[in-house]
């Protein structure tokens, strides 16, 4: 076999893993409740068909995950030991100001905070306050999901909000961008802040739905235990593990078939950030030699589809594994929307291109 025909074979491998991450979760009950580990085993996979294997990359997988579990951890027994308070904290508000009142303030509030104090601590904020409440799991289900959209969303404004946000700054920090702190917040956050306070609104405008026998809320009336809460922290380590690996592994397909694509195409190309971790692909994508706009334009795609699935985004992750939501019921509600948020961005940008 000779280079070529076996470069041709490395790719259609890495088409097929890719295929099958974005496939296996949805038709195997088995493969959703162990997501972690089915994508490690297709990101070990990927990296072997692609012949990437190196002590570095084995070195990243090991430590990057490390922070975010620790954040996961502590939260986690921090909101375990407050976690009678917080939900005494909720009721007192949603009796006197409502509950429409209580979803704007949660999603606007989580959403433009959470490039301070991190994706990881607002989703466990999201996850304690939403199993406070006593409404219906679809409108439960659909607050969430609302909220970790602008979380994700939001917590890119800052480097230290988020992994994608960390990258992106590190490789924009030389010439020509040079890169600072606030830098991403110039760049999206007059995408960022309008699309956090637009969901925050549809978060108010729902109708809270009061639950019952037949329509539990997302999560059961009970303390956390010491073992669940480290379980999910190996969890939350194991996926972002797999995600390092499964990036490396697909970066051959990045590099041959993104690296130069025009800003527009890259945005709708980064709907596979709907099932692949979005940091991973910016590290892939991002390039200083790219003009902000191509920047701009790959980030808003990466940020919003991110939030289209469950493995989009750590946020998502948390809070479907702490409060058991399925991955069909969260494409069922963040599919639709992401997809409109995409289009309606995109729009924007060409009526806005076409004033200009």
């Amino acid at each position: 076999m000779n280079s070529v025909e076996g470069g041709l074979w490395v790719v259609a491998g890495l088409v097929a893993v890719m295929g099958l991450v974005l496939t296996l979760p949805f038709l195997s009950r088995r493969v959703e409740e162990k997501l972690e580990v089915f994508l490690l085993i297709m990101g070990v996979v990927s990296v072997s068909l692609a012949g990437l294997w190196s002590r570095p990359l084995v070195a990243d997988a090991l430590r990057v995950p490390l922070k975010i579990t620790a954040a996961v951890l502590v939260a986690g027994l921090l909101f375990r030991a407050v976690r009678a308070r917080a939900r005494n904290v909720v009721g007192r508000f949603t009796d006197r100001f409502g509950i429409p009142a209580f979803a704007l303030l949660l999603v606007a509030g989580l959403g433009l905070l959470s490039s301070l104090i991190t994706a990881v601590i607002a989703a466990l904020v999201l996850a304690e306050a939403v199993s406070a409440l006593k409404l219906s799991r679809r409108y439960e289900m659909r607050l969430v999901i609302l909220a970790c959209y602008a979380i994700g969303l939001g917590a890119a404004l800052t480097p230290i909000g988020e992994p994608l946000a960390t990258i992106a700054v590190a490789k924009l920090r030389g010439d020509p961008h040079h890169a600072d702190f606030l830098f991403l917040a110039r760049l999206l956050g007059v995408w960022v802040i309008p699309a956090i306070l637009g969901l925050a609104a549809m978060a108010a405008a729902m109708k809270p739905e009061v639950g019952g026998r037949d329509r539990p809320g997302l999560a059961e009336d009970r303390p956390e235990s010491v073992r669940a809460v480290a379980l999910r922290a190996a969890r939350v380590y194991v996926f972002v593990a797999a995600l390092v690996l499964l990036g490396a592994g697909l970066a051959p397909l990045a590099d041959r078939y993104l690296a130069r694509a025009p800003g527009p195409a890259l945005y709708w190309i980064n709907l596979i950030s709907a099932a692949l971790d979005n940091a991973t692909l910016a590290a892939a994508e991002i390039s200083p030699l790219m003009p902000l706009a191509t920047i701009r334009f790959l980030l808003l795609g990466l940020l919003i589809s991110g939030g289209i699935l469950i493995p989009g985004n750590i946020p998502n992750i948390i809070c479907a594994n702490k409060l058991s939501i399925r991955s069909r019921e969260w494409a069922a509600f963040g599919a639709p929307l992401g997809l409109g948020l995409m289009a309606g961005v995109f729009f924007i940008h060409l009526v806005l291109r076409y004033l200009s």
